[in-house]
């Protein structure tokens, strides 16, 4: 055997190898077609061997893929026109349906969340669409899993990521905001004045049953300038301050009355 023959065995022997030897990351999944029939199963991760020109290989990752769907223009039930993506996750759980039960998976998945998207939210209210979130990813998550679960395929989570309204309408809706606010202002400001008048009058009529209450209210007044300011004061004092101690200056009423002095020519 010459030495042109054993170089030739050997490229043979190689092209062989690599065409026939696969090695599989821990997130990978083969799904083999040997003769254009699934053999069955599914192999990997790790190294697996192949029949040359007789199989087939389709890797199939089966992590969990983030999907980043285009802004939708989308009009909602009220009639305002927006623009709206969001972002997908999802993760291939059979990896045989995947390959064998639609042509393409990811652009399928991609069809179908756009068509869901513009789906739900077209029948859904702007103040609804903004407020009300969760559930509206919720609705979309489950009819997604319903369409894809025929595919092997399970999506895990939907969340509507943007928002794009128009010009007009965030003007308009920055005045509603702010008409909001000032009304809640007002309310909050007649409450207050509803609360103070109720304590005064409660205070009226502690102070009209307790008349000394009042007094006391004076003398406090005019510690508190006393102390604020360093001035000449002139504070009006109730005389009712100082009745009791006229009372005991004023003359008896038991004592007899003084004559007058007699007039000349008496």
């Amino acid at each position: 055997m010459g030495t042109t023959t054993i170089i030739a065995i050997i490229i043979i022997v190689v092209l062989f190898l690599s065409s026939a030897i696969r090695i599989l990351k821990e997130w990978e999944r083969a799904v083999i077609l040997r003769l254009g029939r699934y053999i069955g199963r599914t192999k990997g991760p790790g190294l697996i061997i192949l029949i040359p020109i007789i199989d087939q290989l389709n890797r199939v990752n089966i992590q969990d893929v983030v999907y980043d769907v285009p802004p939708q223009d989308i009009i909602t039930k009220d009639n305002v026109s927006v623009k709206v993506n969001a972002v997908i996750t999802y993760r291939v759980m059979d990896p045989e349906k995947a390959i064998i039960s639609v042509v393409n998976y990811p652009y399928a998945i991609s069809q179908h969340s756009q068509t869901t998207l513009r789906s739900v939210l077209g029948g859904a209210e702007l103040d609804e669409l903004l407020s009300e979130r969760d559930k509206l990813n919720q609705e979309i998550q489950q009819l997604l899993d319903v369409d894809t679960d025929p595919w092997g395929i399970k999506v895990k989570r939907v969340e509507i990521k943007h928002v794009d309204l128009p010009q007009e309408m965030k003007r308009a809706m920055a005045r509603q905001a702010e008409a909001e606010r000032e009304r809640r202002a007002k309310v909050i400001n007649a409450e207050g004045e509803y609360q103070a008048s109720h304590r005064l009058a409660e205070a009226a009529t502690i102070i009209g049953d307790h008349p000394m209450a009042l007094q006391l209210r004076y003398l406090q007044t005019l510690s508190e300038v006393a102390t604020e300011n360093n001035s000449t004061v002139i504070f009006p004092v109730p005389i009712d301050l100082f009745s009791v101690f006229m009372k005991g200056s004023r003359p008896s009423s038991t004592n007899p009355p003084i004559d007058a002095p007699s007039r000349s020519g008496e």
